[in-house]
């Protein structure tokens, strides 16, 4: 089974106003302090999830391209002593296209990172104010060319329904964006998530989002866009040319083990979910304490387990076969999946089944958390 590892990263410039993530903004960060604890909490974990070479690392956060490239390289340094580097490894890192962090493109290129996914968001500057970024999208073009002149792959997320776009607009966005030739684009609708300030701005009236039949047309665009760009969803959000999808999250969609070290990290390992401590102090104290950041290790329940992959899987274009996770959990297809749902969504088109592989067809992405609703097998949901 793939063998992943997560490092979280968690601070920031700036907390961006749709942002729900772990990231903090801080004065200062006591760099090596982080360096030990990260190394700490990293090798607490190869001790209880070891055995395996590594295929993927990602640095997620907050903002990891802030992260000093002294640091990223000793990062990966203990990465590869504690568990080896696959030889195809890929070592993505998130990414602000910002002049500053761009600035570190051939540093971060030399410690070892491969791939980059870019925080690009918009191309238009009005958009960007509203997003909250600090970037302006002359910046970001120039980010991206730096980026696509160090790293091998390269990919950038975009964000968009949001108020005020037409169809007509979104497809004007996009196409220009799909012009820039990267193999990987992560393309997220604008969700108001709570305990964010946009969250608080919906709800004093402030901010009126698309509305649900508006967005689903744009999601609409979105595939036809891609599709015909040569770079088809593989994931309900995310777009590739053929062999460039993401491995490090093909690892979580398909519910392969992974290894979470840092502030909030989570992780899979043998049938056990870890959690990491949220805010950085107190992560920070947990390693001081105990020696690793973990706040939670709870052994899942096979029901447990089977529920994740099926809502995992199915987000994937590609689907799951039942077979296989009838056997990996020793349960029968019936404990699975409703039958009855999945041929009445087959009926209408919104869902498929090939042999011992179902999934959810085109028609029926937009909706897809109302379809998993009802697919995913009753006696699975109420363990």
């Amino acid at each position: 089974m793939a063998r992943a590892l997560y490092i979280h990263w968690p601070f920031c410039a700036k907390k961006c106003p749709y942002c729900d993530f772990n990231s903090h903004v801080r004065a200062g960060v006591d760099v090596a302090g982080w360096q030990a604890a990260l190394i700490a909490d990293m090798r607490a974990e190869a001790a209880v999830a070891g055995g395996e070479t590594l295929t993927s690392i990602f640095f997620g956060g907050g903002t990891p391209s802030l992260m000093p490239p002294a640091l990223v390289a000793a990062l990966l340094a203990e990465a590869e002593a504690l568990w080896g580097f696959d030889p195809g490894i890929e070592i993505t890192l998130e990414a602000n296209p910002s002049s500053v962090e761009a600035a570190n493109f051939a540093a971060l290129a030399s410690a070892g990172i491969n791939r980059v996914s870019l925080g690009v968001q918009s191309l238009d500057d009005a958009e960007l104010a509203f997003l909250g970024r600090l970037h302006g999208a002359d910046e970001a073009l120039a980010g991206l060319a730096t980026a696509q002149a160090h790293f091998a792959r390269v990919s950038f997320d975009m964000i968009y329904a949001l108020p005020g776009h037409t169809p007509e607009l979104w497809e004007q966005r996009l196409t220009r964006a799909l012009g820039f030739g990267t193999g990987h684009m992560s393309l997220y609708q604008l969700t108001i998530e709570p305990g964010t300030r946009f969250a608080s701005d919906v709800r004093r009236g402030r901010l009126v989002p698309l509305d649900d039949d508006a967005a689903a047309e744009l999601f609409d665009i979105t595939q036809a866009l891609t599709g015909a760009a040569g770079l088809p969803a593989y994931e309900t959000s995310n777009h590739a040319r053929p062999g460039e999808e993401s491995r490090h999250n093909l690892v979580y969609w398909r519910y392969q083990d992974y290894a979470g070290i840092g502030p909030g990290a989570h992780g899979r390992r043998g049938g056990v979910a870890t959690v990491r401590h949220k805010k950085p102090e107190n992560f920070l104290a947990a390693v001081a304490r105990q020696g690793d950041g973990i706040v939670e290790a709870r052994a899942l329940t096979v029901p447990e387990q089977a529920t994740e992959a099926l809502l995992m899987g199915l987000r994937l274009t590609e689907g799951i076969d039942l077979a296989a996770l009838s056997a990996r959990f020793t349960l029968p297809r019936a404990g699975l999946v409703d039958e009855e749902a999945l041929q009445r969504f087959a009926n209408l088109g919104m869902m498929w089944a090939q042999g011992t592989r179902i999934g959810v067809a085109p028609q029926g992405r937009g909706v897809l958390d109302a379809l998993l609703g009802e697919v995913v097998a009753d006696t699975l949901v109420a363990a």
